[in-house]
């Protein structure tokens, strides 16, 4: 608690999205995960070129060539199984170890655009 005659400090408010961000879709989902994941605000821009041209943001995608898929192609596609069972068909389960996978191989989505880039993967 804070001391006496002290404000209580409460978080900011979640930012909104983006003006050409429907909720409803999964980039608002992806948006709104993103957030809460703890990366910030300026990363949106990475994040939303990456997934956009690894699946379109599209949680059915799959690559027929390489068998990757879901949101952000993971490969072997089986790897989300460890966020959920539902790695197949739900959106919020592929972001979500997305963005693991993310932070824990690259730092942030910038850094992960930017391998992408120069490699042509992530």
């Amino acid at each position: 608690m804070p001391p006496s005659g002290s404000p209580a400090t409460t978080p900011p408010p979640p930012s909104p999205p983006p003006a050409d961000i429907d909720p409803e879709t999964n980039r608002g989902l992806g948006y709104r995960l993103m957030l809460q994941f703890g990366f910030a605000e300026a990363q949106w821009r990475y994040l939303d070129a990456l997934w956009h041209r690894e699946s379109g943001w599209n949680h059915l995608a799959e690559n027929p060539s390489s068998g990757a898929y879901g949101i952000p192609q993971s490969l072997p596609a089986s790897k989300m199984a460890v966020v959920g069972p539902d790695w197949r068909t739900n959106p919020e389960t592929q972001i979500r170890w997305g963005l693991a996978y993310i932070a824990a191989r690259y730092g942030t989505p910038e850094q992960a655009w930017a391998h992408s880039e120069r490699t042509g993967w992530y």
